[in-house]
């Protein structure tokens, strides 16, 4: 790894946690095109998965309270249901392929969500958490993002942005795990080669961002952090679109 590839990685994980901080989200749609750049796709996407767990677990103290216990047993149930289908698809289909397919339907999600605001759509139904869920956590094992598909359902409820933010954290470490445990039994050696101080460095770099996110989060209101929310999974689902088709043009 280059220096200036060094301090890239640092930079993007710090600017990572500090919007997970935020928005509840946002580390692994910022540090997922770096990571997959640097280790390669299956390798990159499963160390994203390792980092997301750290960061949402040291998040998660700060939440603690605001967390809806009942909303998160509903979607990690079926994130996880979601998240071994992802590895063995993973493992099978053309990252390529997935990544168009994946982009697709979150960028449709979130298009969606924004066009239908009707006062009906509510949290109150399960079915949608359980779509949610099995999505997200899709999409986490294909492409180490899973932001998005509950970022859609987040807005077209309405969701409360603390509430959602907070909830979050919990289901971001069980998709996480579930993520690169489903990997790693399919595939043992597939966890990437980086020296012991990488860890070191990623660790300091998540925990400045954390502590960047706290100071931000008293100059913002909850209407704007949840418009970067909505950009943040826009831009997440595009990129994974954008890198598949490339992939199979090129």
């Amino acid at each position: 790894m280059t220096l200036t590839l060094g301090l890239l990685v640092v930079l993007v994980t710090i600017v990572g946690s500090a919007a997970q901080r935020m928005a509840g989200l946002g580390f692994a749609l910022l540090v997922s095109p770096i990571m997959t750049l640097l280790l390669g796709g299956h390798a990159g996407v499963l160390l994203v998965n390792i980092l997301g767990v750290v960061s949402s677990a040291l998040i998660l103290p700060r939440v603690w309270r605001k967390v809806d216990w009942s909303m998160f047993r509903w979607l990690a149930a079926f994130a996880i249901i979601g998240a071994g289908l992802g590895a063995v698809l993973a493992g099978r289909l053309s990252p390529d392929v997935m990544g168009v397919a994946v982009g697709a339907i979150v960028l449709l999600a979130l298009t969606l969500s924004m066009l239908f605001t009707s006062e009906r759509f509510s949290t109150e139904p399960r079915s949608p958490r359980a779509l949610a869920g099995f999505l997200s956590g899709l999409t986490n094992a294909l492409a180490g993002v899973g932001g998005p598909a509950v970022s859609a359902y987040a807005v077209l409820t309405r969701w409360p942005q603390a509430s959602f933010a907070a909830t979050l954290q919990p289901y971001f470490v069980v998709t996480g795990l579930a993520s690169a445990g489903a990997k790693l039994a399919l595939d043992p050696a597939g966890l990437p080669a980086t020296e012991w101080w990488f860890w070191l460095i990623v660790l300091g770099a998540i925990l400045i961002g954390i502590g960047a996110g706290e100071r931000l989060l008293r100059l913002v209101t909850p209407a704007q952090v949840r418009r970067v929310v909505i950009v943040l999974a826009c831009a997440g689902a595009a990129a994974t679109l954008v890198r598949g088709l490339v992939g199979l043009l090129s």
